[in-house]
């Protein structure tokens, strides 16, 4: 059930993130979640889209160096304590988080977080135990 996201490594350089945006949304695709980490000469942009194969597709043929890895996206409440909760279900666990970023869209009494670990499969089961609901590709879909 892990969804799909794509790593961008791209030039730490002003008008690096508007070009690659510029160039999902001349395709129609729509960014759900998005993460930057930076370091001197390069930058880890990371998204969740409604239409991977797509995004992959165009990115890939203006030259930049994609890579497709498989995260965990959680609906948790939208209220002080749920994160907080969502992440001691994978620490009692024993389930490192590696990194996490929230999604673009929100409802009024949900919130969404993508989640990196490194077994995906022990973390869906252990969030789902717990009554946490997963994020599906369908459910980016409808964001």
């Amino acid at each position: 059930m892990a969804i799909k996201q794509l790593t961008v490594f791209v030039e730490n350089k002003q008008g690096t993130v508007v070009s690659v945006t510029k160039l999902l949304s001349k395709e129609n695709i729509n960014i759900r979640a998005l993460s930057i980490a930076e370091t001197e000469g390069f930058g880890i942009l990371r998204l969740i889209v409604n239409d991977e194969a797509t995004a992959v597709k165009t990115l890939a043929n203006e030259g930049y160096l994609i890579k497709i890895t498989e995260v965990v996206g959680v609906k948790i409440g939208d209220t002080p304590g749920k994160l907080s909760e969502a992440l001691e279900v994978l620490d009692n666990s024993e389930i490192n988080v590696e990194y996490l970023y929230a999604f673009m869209a929100r409802t009024e009494k949900h919130a969404y977080v993508v989640l990196r670990v490194e077994d995906n499969n022990k973390a869906e089961d252990v969030l789902e135990a717990a009554g946490f609901h997963l994020v599906t590709d369908a459910d980016v879909n409808k964001l």
